[in-house]
């Protein structure tokens, strides 16, 4: 006669469940031709949970003009794809126009990993989620070749 007795004490010890269980990280960026910084910073982001999920929040052109004083050369839509071609983000997602908040909200991340330069929007970020309702770890993530790999300096050795 077949025993159950183990595959219930299985069950109940959470063993099938646990395994399924992704944890929802986030970045943002702007990633205007994509280089082995951002690689190098989506590859890091995974890193910080066993079972990943990478959502990859790209700035709208917009908010590009108004942070970075231009628009970025490629458009949302077509960076969006790009991000996309990579295969290592689980999903890609374009950011607010106005208010970057709710599109954090709707995706509902475990974790949101930043850049080791990003400065705009993070000032009250956590306070804010958590008057929303959402409850998240923030990790700054570490720089790759800060000197070589930033899109700024990448345009001034091609325009050279």
């Amino acid at each position: 006669m077949l025993s159950l007795k183990k595959p219930l004490k299985v069950w109940y010890n959470g063993g099938m469940e646990d395994k399924t269980k992704k944890t929802r990280i986030m970045v943002f960026g702007t990633f205007d031709g994509l280089h082995q910084g951002h690689i190098n910073f989506f590859k890091q982001a995974k890193k910080l949970a066993k079972n990943p999920y990478l959502i990859v929040s790209i700035a709208r052109d917009t908010n590009v003009r108004k942070i970075k004083k231009s628009f970025p050369r490629f458009t949302e839509k077509k960076r969006v794809i790009l991000v996309k071609k990579l295969k290592i983000a689980d999903q890609v997602v374009l950011s607010g126009i106005t208010n970057h908040i709710p599109h954090i909200i709707k995706e509902r991340p475990d974790i949101i990993a930043l850049g080791y330069d990003q400065k705009n929007y993070i000032k009250n970020l956590a306070k804010d989620l958590k008057a929303r309702g959402l409850s998240v770890r923030i990790v700054r993530m570490k720089p790759f070749k800060a000197h070589i790999f930033k899109n700024r300096l990448i345009r001034m050795k091609l325009e050279v």
